[in-house]
């Protein structure tokens, strides 16, 4: 049952008599419910056509521009069926030989035609399940070449007018969108064709990119007419976007479009062509803890000049095998604070979080993450992995939440250029919250702004070793310095070990013993 009235006879019959498809005929009488879009292409053209003849005295309608002669429907749709049948559609894109006599809708340019036909779906699912990921759900994307907006607009300005004589009136909001209806009719084909529910939510994205060559100059008079629309985007090769084009269309006024551009819009020879269809993944992410027992291993590449200092690093080993399992095209590593190369971390290990981008495979269960992380902590005696387990992109947030309120506690060996003895060194046990001044290293000057950054020193405990040594354990503000604060660095962070003893200070060694955010949470062995 066709679901238009009377009153829209008129409106269907001047834009079939003018080269647009049923389904777009549909868009531009208002019809927003599903069901007859998904009929059968053929079907509805039938069952229109049929509609439309019930009305014994047809309308001779007054059409600009109108065609050479009046459109035998069923006739060409008969051609467009033999057309498709010889040239097969084996393609991707799918184009229409030139000197095919396909009625190629002059709206939609073939997407409510040639795109939501079953094969096509099946060429497009074919893709998808060949492409190797692992997904429950999808979310199905579109883009249409700019200039169908276009011609939505030189199609609406001919209806709205038609109408008007009819004391009606059409705002460009009662027109179905084109990519409202091409999903009605083909989220349905793909989630029975796969197996899986289409979900806007989904993290597993196909998309698809159509082009159409032959009318890509329908935009370029808007650049005449609304310059200011259109700029150029580093990241963009055309100014013509579809938001530009959008933007344009509703700045112009409608007598300057229609001396520009022909409404309804001239057919075209060819359907659109599908530019490419792609599969991609959201990232996943993955936490945990890490111990770093080198003291010639830095926490990310070492690359100077674009030469590599060390052969590895905390975050090549840990992502290595990550890559590997979630089949993922690249990472992100982040962690909560960073230590020197020098630097071992002990205790519970240091918060890091890994991004895995476009993985692959993205479902484990706990015994298989477990494994993964007994098999990172065998292929090295550098580092040790523990907490390990898949995070949320939001939980990371927690990792990196008052930064500077967080506390770290180190053990550092300490040498002094004068000889000391234990009274010498017990004072610093009775100092509490001491607020330091620390101007950017001279280390780091490289990679920080230049600024004085006040923090503090919560405790310190120390431990005589010999006349020139003793070890010292200390709590501090996330963010502190803690080679500076022993040697001072040339007076840039005050007060320092060395002002505080009167002696000339260094470090020796320096483990960091804690790092004191509650995240991620513990895993059980």
């Amino acid at each position: 049952m066709i679901p238009l009235m009377e009153e829209n006879k008129h409106v269907a019959r001047l834009l079939l008599n003018t080269g647009t498809c049923p389904r777009c005929v549909f868009r531009f009488c208002g019809v927003d419910f599903h069901a007859p879009y998904k009929l059968p292409y053929e079907e509805l053209l039938n069952e229109l056509q049929k509609f439309l003849e019930t009305e014994k005295d047809e309308l001779i309608l007054e059409v600009p521009n109108p065609p050479p002669k009046k459109i035998r429907l069923q006739e060409l749709e008969d051609e467009r069926l033999d057309s498709l049948n010889q040239n097969g559609k084996g393609s991707l894109s799918v184009i229409a030989p030139e000197n095919s006599n396909l009625n190629v809708c002059n709206v939609c340019l073939g997407i409510l035609q040639e795109f939501c036909e079953k094969d096509f779906i099946k060429k497009v699912c074919q893709k998808v399940e060949a492409s190797g990921f692992e997904f429950t759900n999808l979310v199905f994307s579109v883009s249409f070449p700019p200039q169908l907006s276009v011609r939505e607009h030189a199609a609406w300005l001919l209806v709205k007018q038609e109408m008007g004589k009819q004391s009606l009136s059409l705002g460009r909001n009662d027109i179905v969108q084109l990519k409202e209806a091409y999903k009605w009719i083909t989220h349905p084909l793909f989630s029975e064709e796969l197996g899986v529910p289409i979900d806007g939510k989904s993290l597993f994205e196909v998309s698809v990119v159509f082009a159409h060559p032959e009318t890509v100059e329908d935009c370029h008079f808007l650049g005449t007419l609304c310059p200011d629309c259109f700029k150029p985007a580093k990241n963009k090769q055309s100014v013509f976007t579809r938001m530009a084009v959008m933007k344009a269309l509703n700045k112009i006024k409608e007598e300057d479009f229609r001396k520009q551009f022909p409404c309804p819009p001239n057919s075209p020879k060819a359907v659109c062509t599908v530019l490419e269809i792609e599969c991609a993944h959201g990232a996943v992410f993955v936490a945990g803890r890490y111990n770093k027992y080198s003291r010639n291993l830095p926490q990310t590449p070492w690359i100077i000049d674009g030469e590599r200092k060390l052969e590895s690093s905390v975050e090549e080993l840990i992502s290595h095998h990550l890559l590997t399992v979630f089949k993922a095209e690249s990472f992100n590593f982040s962690s909560s604070g960073r230590e020197d190369v020098d630097v071992r971390t002990l205790g519970n290990g240091r918060p890091f979080a890994i991004e895995l981008v476009n993985p692959h495979r993205v479902h484990f269960t706990s015994q298989e993450i477990k494994e993964l992380q007994q098999k990172i902590n065998k292929s090295s005696n550098k580092i040790q992995v523990r907490d390990l387990q898949l995070v949320t992109r939001e939980a990371i947030g927690h990792m990196k939440e008052g930064e500077e309120e967080k506390t770290k506690t180190y053990s550092a060996l300490i040498w002094t250029n004068k000889a000391i003895q234990k009274k010498d060194i017990e004072f610093l046990n009775d100092i509490k919250d001491l607020k330091i001044d620390q101007k950017t290293p001279l280390r780091v000057l490289h990679r920080r702004p230049l600024a004085v950054r006040t923090r503090v020193i919560h405790f310190m405990e120390t431990h005589y070793v010999d006349a020139h040594h003793f070890r010292l354990y200390l709590k501090t503000q996330a963010g502190t310095y803690i080679k500076e604060f022993v040697h001072g660095d040339f007076g840039r962070t005050k007060p320092n070990i060395g002002s505080l003893m009167n002696v000339t200070a260094d470090i020796l060694e320096l483990d960091v013993e804690s790092v004191d955010v509650d995240w991620p949470p513990a895993v059980d062995d």
